[in-house]
């Protein structure tokens, strides 16, 4: 790591620990700010929601690692994990270094002699836990100091890669299972995590094949409807899915596809569909997926866009905690908490499968 990313995480780490960006500053009053400094301020309650909802998943972590969900358990294992890491703590660094440390260490655990990181047997939709496993391991393997699990995260990543370019269906995509297993059906949300994992791990230096990321991306344009939507498969084409319109657009994103043709008819569905974020969004669904996907999307697009969009998000997540810290909704508190937490998060720099 260079000094200029060592300067810069120590900035962003005064302001997630020091009181903001005027403490980061070196104590500048938000009176001597630039409008735009000072709009970059986070609220008091923002980061109390932050600090409660780390205290509160941190705390439901067993001994050997995981979360004890009866749903998609390597999963939420990835995404807690993830927000614990968005927080800026590492494996050996940070208030959470022992939780990281240990679901790190329980991901390692499930890799498989193949290379998927689950257990099909217990797991009916393992490419989910395959691709968020693959996600945060790949960001703990660009902050690991430990040599032996360095090596060790080395070896699961590329052999987890490998999986996921043997999985890919005939279009492109992903589905629940690998493409051998599920009869070469794909969808949508499945296809975003094998994505933004490949993207992380080859971040984090592991080599991924460029054929299998351009067949992604292929299969992204082939679903896209003349409104400029996603459909939720290849198979199933013509109406268009703003949760997974907003994914696919964070994972073209991660695959470096800023400028095509096919980006600024997205954008501009997303933003039409979800950037108010009224009630009404409630109305398609998965609301805490979507906009976990979704504040990716707005966050790329620059501070103006950003940080009126931010403020409007971060309070309606802030306003809806419950009184131990954690959030309800879909799925399961563990995973509501941690989307929830990733995005009050996404700004402060420390996830690089994020970073503008």
């Amino acid at each position: 790591m260079n000094r200029s990313s060592l300067d810069r995480r120590r900035f962003l780490r005064n302001v997630a620990v020091g009181g903001g960006v005027a403490a980061a500053l070196g104590g500048l009053s938000p009176r001597g700010l630039s409008p735009r400094a000072h709009a970059a301020i986070p609220k008091p309650k923002w980061q109390e929601a932050i600090n409660r909802g780390l205290d509160w998943l941190s705390s439901k972590q067993s001994s050997r690692g995981q979360w004890n969900t009866t749903v998609y358990p390597t999963a939420m294992a990835a995404l807690a994990g993830t927000a614990l890491i968005a927080s800026g703590s590492t494996t050996t660094q940070g208030p959470y270094a022992r939780q990281i440390a240990r679901a790190a260490d329980f991901l390692i655990s499930k890799s498989r002699s193949n290379g998927l990181i689950g257990d099909p047997q217990t797991d009916s939709r393992y490419t989910y836990g395959h691709g968020f496993s693959m996600l945060f391991l790949s960001q703990v393997l660009g902050e690991e100091g430990l040599l032996d699990r360095r090596e060790e995260l080395v070896d699961v990543l590329s052999r987890a890669v490998e999986f996921s370019g043997n999985a890919q269906t005939a279009a492109g995509g992903w589905g629940y299972v690998s493409a051998k297993e599920g009869n070469d059906f794909d969808e949508g949300s499945t296809t975003i995590t094998q994505v933004q994992g490949l993207r992380g791990c080859r971040n984090a230096g592991i080599p991924v094949s460029s054929e299998v990321i351009e067949k992604a991306k292929e299969y992204i344009y082939r679903c896209k409807n003349p409104d400029g939507g996603i459909s939720y498969s290849s198979r199933q084409t013509g109406s268009s899915r703003p949760a997974i319109t907003a994914a696919a657009l964070a994972a073209l994103y991660n695959a470096g596809d800023y400028d095509s043709e096919h980006v600024p008819e997205m954008l501009a569905y997303s933003k039409e569909s979800l950037h108010d974020i009224g009630q009404a969004g409630q109305s398609f669904g998965h609301w805490h997926y979507t906009y976990l996907y979704y504040s990716q999307v707005v966050y790329r697009q620059g501070d103006e866009l950003w940080f009126p969009f931010r403020d409007r998000l971060y309070d309606r997540i802030s306003a809806e905690q419950q009184a131990d810290g954690s959030w309800e909704g879909q799925i399961h508190p563990v995973y509501v908490t941690a989307c929830n937490l990733t995005m009050l998060q996404i700004d402060r720099g420390f996830l690089p499968i994020y970073q503008r």
